[in-house]
């Protein structure tokens, strides 16, 4: 059983032992005392597959709660894998934010937080800041390298893609490339998040970790396309890794996109209904309309067209056709390292 590491600063536990090899299927269990359930704990469920020697890599799903092909993913590998089928170890976690996965939200309905942007969390704090310390101070140090795999949930439409965390360790950047480029995605993105620094997949780059997250569609449903890209795509990186047999892995070489900072975004700034001018992979440029704001239960209101920032592809867009001031409409993908 896993030792608990001395900078862990929570009160989580679980039946897993890390260290012992097969398959097994269980859950780390933080106390929560809700009104209703006053000796209670949040279970979130993790599955550790392992044999030989060989790297430990960390897959997880759910880290928003309406967000399906990765933890279906996931959940297929902890029950369908052949443990003697790899080499190292398999750490399984597809509902990490469990309550939100539970209630197909974003955020957690016990807490309200949005667990991507907590890390690396306090083992003293919320729920949802509970689970992300303990992953980032028990699950990572054990690691070498996270699948963080995301899809747009239910308020973008996203072209499947495999996404590349920013760090400024060089070394570390041409292994996050590499490893993204093997996922073999119909696109590779750099995105920073704005360079927000409190998501899973920045943490894991700090911790030195190979890190590969993804963006499969989205629109709050499961996408055939982007469920079978995500399968292959996280076999493909587990051979890449040497986890898995995988002979001649077929690499991604198209050009590597990227989220060229606040000019590759088109928010809205009035409340109505957002009309797009173009869907996704379409070729844009800056200053180009991209689309309307109709307030259809004002007949005198002209529409206000909004206008893209930067040249690029349509990467996203909106999914429900309501929007209020600040929603994200249009997101634009450019060349990586050619911002404006």
């Amino acid at each position: 059983m896993l030792d608990t590491p001395q900078n862990y600063t929570g009160n989580a536990f679980t039946s897993i032992d890390f260290d012992k090899r097969g398959r097994q299927l269980g859950f780390i269990s933080f106390p929560h005392s809700p009104h209703d359930d006053a000796w209670g704990v949040t279970q979130v469920p993790i599955g550790v597959i392992a044999n030989g020697t060989g790297p430990t890599v960390v897959l997880e799903g759910g880290n928003h709660g309406d967000e399906y092909e990765g933890p279906i993913v996931i959940g297929e590998l902890a029950r369908d894998l052949d443990p003697g089928s790899i080499q190292g170890r398999l750490i399984l976690m597809p509902a990490n934010n469990v309550h939100a996965v539970r209630a197909a939200k974003r955020t957690s309905p016990v807490d309200g937080l949005n667990f991507n942007r907590v890390w690396p969390g306090d083992g003293m704090g919320t729920i949802t800041q509970q689970i992300a310390a303990y992953v980032s101070q028990c699950i990572f140090p054990m690691a070498d390298a996270f699948l963080d795999l995301h899809s747009g949930g239910s308020s973008l439409d996203i072209l499947p893609s495999a996404i590349i965390e920013p760090t400024p360790d060089p070394d570390l950047h041409r292994r996050n490339v590499e490893a993204v480029r093997a996922f073999d995605a119909p696109y590779s993105v750099v995105v920073a998040n704005l360079g927000d620094q409190r998501t899973a997949t920045a943490t894991a780059c700090r911790a030195g970790l190979v890190t590969i997250g993804t963006e499969m569609r989205g629109c709050g449903t499961v996408s055939l396309d982007a469920l079978e890209i995500c399968r292959k795509g996280v076999r493909n990186v587990l051979a890449h890794l040497d986890v898995v047999e995988g002979g001649g892995v077929r690499r991604n070489d198209r050009p590597v996109l990227e989220l060229a900072g606040p000019s590759a975004y088109v928010y809205a700034p009035v409340d109505g209904i957002f009309e797009p001018f173009h869907e996704n992979g379409e070729t844009v440029s800056a200053g180009q309309p991209a689309g309307r704001i109709h307030q259809t239960w004002d007949i005198t209101a002209q529409p206000v067209t909004l206008h893209y920032g930067i040249d690029g592809i349509v990467y996203g867009k909106r999914h429900p056709g309501r929007v209020s001031p600040g929603n994200c409409c249009i997101v634009v993908a450019s060349p990586y390292g050619q911002r404006a």
